[in-house]
């Protein structure tokens, strides 16, 4: 979803603002036509449950064209679902996987099924994944996300018999680049793929201008590792909301949000008599506004976790929420809920991940990057097209580094999309007709067949 809300200064601006396994089988999870699903992959020495991987397929099973999407930091594959089900309206001969990483099926959704999901989350009910009995994610790298990602590109190939266009937003961008270029034992990844599609994300510099260049000078590397060693396992950047101290407290907020602004968007707030006196609202709320207060860029959120979505009612009682902005509270309330799987918030975001994605940046083949076993041999072989989309976010350098990736490679044709009036998460979650991300990408796709 994010690729690390500003690492260094995390929400800094943010005072004065609002100042079991997962449920994976095909069975419980198909939903409306748009299964989640399993799929097994090597081993990571986690828990019994957790050598497998799930994609939410939407659109019909006999679309020659599948576009795989990997979500960003924190994020997972209900990030997709509704671009998923417009790109699908927009051109009805694709297939869109969205990809859950293993560390998904850490997370206890068990909750979200039963009716008092906030008693059983914020009252400590749930089964959390211990940091110091997690040492199995200390390995959760960039390699093993590969690897599982590759049995996702061949289980969408069907033998051969469909294209495989292989994207991402955010980080999940750069791990799609990252995959283009791996040596899979003499094999590039770029030749399983149709295409590459990188949102608000990528190599070469990409987040330069959100002003949180990457952390991958040899020094900083050793710091981040040596920390693992130690048993900060999880990244804990999320923590910096303040709405908890554990990696996955955060998370579950949101979606507790998304939950109850789904189910009863004019009712009183559940959640807002439990939130940190910092993060209140001043005035009483209903469960879309609260919802609102924690995603909406007007009460100070950075670019990578808001969007543009509306304001607080006008009036005394009980404040709703009124859309004004391109992305419907409702869209965010729908996609934030989770079913209870997929979901949009990944839980337990392994340390190891971020420092191999901040070392990818170069997309070359390092001492650094072979060193922690990155594959990244092939980056100027890539002759596939390239489709690549920016908001605001990081003010340019998404284009510019995807621009230089193209110079440097084979690449026969790319395009290039820009809408300054959108938020990092906006792409995501707006209205069909806001959606300059689903405008643009649709007619790159149908190039395709």
């Amino acid at each position: 979803m994010t690729r690390g809300l500003s690492r260094r200064v995390v929400l800094g601006g943010m005072a004065g603002g609002f100042a079991a396994l997962t449920v994976g089988t095909a069975a419980a999870a198909a939903r409306g036509g748009e299964p989640y699903l399993p799929l097994p992959v090597g081993d990571g020495g986690g828990p019994a449950g957790t050598d497998r991987v799930h994609v939410l397929k939407v659109g019909p099973d006999t679309a020659r064209t599948v576009l795989v999407l990997v979500p960003g930091m924190f994020g997972a594959a209900n990030d997709f679902r509704l671009l998923a089900r417009d790109l699908v309206a927009a051109l009805p001969g694709i297939q869109v996987w969205a990809f859950d990483r293993r560390e998904e099926n850490l997370a206890d959704r068990s909750g979200f099924t039963g009716a008092d999901p906030a008693g059983y989350y914020l009252d400590g009910h749930y089964r959390s994944q211990d940091p110091a009995a997690s040492a199995f994610a200390a390995d959760w790298g960039l390699a093993r996300t590969v690897a599982d990602l590759d049995t996702v590109v061949k289980a969408a190939a069907h033998g051969g018999r469909r294209r495989v266009v292989l994207g991402g937003h955010s980080w999940g961008a750069t791990t799609a680049m990252a995959y283009a270029a791996w040596d899979f034992d003499g094999r590039p990844g770029y030749r399983d793929l149709a295409a590459l599609v990188l949102v608000d994300g990528g190599v070469r510099g990409a987040f330069d201008g959100t002003g949180q260049p990457v952390a991958n000078s040899p020094e900083e590397v050793r710091e981040r590792l040596a920390a693992i060693d130690g048993g900060a396992v999880f990244d804990l950047t999320l923590s910096a909301v303040g709405l908890g101290a554990r990696p996955e407290s955060t998370q579950i907020w949101y979606q507790l949000a998304g939950w109850y602004a789904h189910r009863d968007p004019d009712g009183p707030s559940v959640l807002q008599p439990r939130m940190p006196d910092a993060l209140r609202p001043p005035v009483p709320v209903t469960n879309a506004a609260l919802l609102g207060t924690l995603v909406d860029t007007g009460f100070g959120w950075p670019n990578d976790i808001s969007v543009h979505s509306g304001h607080l009612t006008d009036g005394g009682g009980v404040h709703g929420w009124t859309d004004t902005g391109i992305t419907p509270i409702g869209r965010v309330a729908e996609a934030y809920a989770g079913g209870p799987v997929p979901a949009v918030w990944e839980w337990y975001w392994p340390a190891r991940l971020s420092v191999d994605l901040d070392v990818t940046d170069p997309y070359a083949d390092t001492g650094l990057a072979r060193s922690l076993g990155l594959r990244l041999l092939h980056a100027g072989d890539l002759d596939t097209p390239l489709y690549a989309f920016q908001t605001s976010y990081a003010e340019g350098t998404v284009v510019s580094a995807a621009r230089e990736v193209v110079a440097g490679s084979r690449i026969p044709y790319a395009t290039y999309e820009t809408d300054g009036g959108m938020n990092h998460l906006d792409p995501l979650f707006a209205a069909p007709a806001h959606n300059t991300l689903t405008r643009t990408l649709a007619p790159f796709l149908a190039r395709l067949r």
